[in-house]
């Protein structure tokens, strides 16, 4: 299945997945406009053509004492696939750690976002874990002050009208 095999109903069942993912089949059918087998047929094509990853639930960072959110740029001392290897490997350890991803253009190999309780954990993580790693040469943070827009919905309206 490919973007193009897309119709009209996977779109919508896309969309409204990712509103919610907790959606029964009836309320899913029934908002999109189709019988429930076929409904749950297409999911489960969508699921295995890959389009759905896999369904999770989002926590309220704050309920559960998550306060500071930094954004990290960090620079390796060699861009070696050895020493790139190394850092990923050693990052994805890192519960802290909820996105990382190489970069261009910046003074900056790697771009983080992590998640902790406060100030003092952050400093924990930065002194004890990140600038311990081999080949980190520098790191640079940037604290959230205001989450303006925060979104796991993917845009969905290029594939619409195709």
């Amino acid at each position: 299945m490919m973007p193009t095999d897309l119709d009209r109903y996977d779109l919508k069942i896309l969309a409204a997945l990712q509103e919610n993912a907790a959606i029964s089949n009836q309320e899913l059918a029934d908002r999109i406009g189709l019988s429930p087998s076929p409904c749950s047929r297409r999911v489960k094509q969508l699921e295995e053509a890959g389009y759905i990853l896999r369904q999770v639930a989002l926590l309220d960072p704050h309920k559960l004492g998550l306060t500071l959110t930094a954004f990290v740029m960090v620079g390796m001392d060699r861009h070696t696939p050895d020493r790139f290897a190394h850092f990923e490997d050693t990052i994805r350890q890192c519960p802290e750690v909820l996105n990382c991803a190489l970069v261009t253009g910046m003074d900056a190999d790697y771009q983080l976002r992590v998640v902790v309780q406060d100030m003092d954990h952050y400093q924990q993580f930065l002194l004890g874990t990140l600038t311990r790693i081999e080949g980190v040469s520098s790191v640079r943070s940037s604290f959230v002050l205001n989450q303006v827009v925060s979104s796991t919905e993917l845009p969905l309206n290029h594939l619409v009208n195709r």
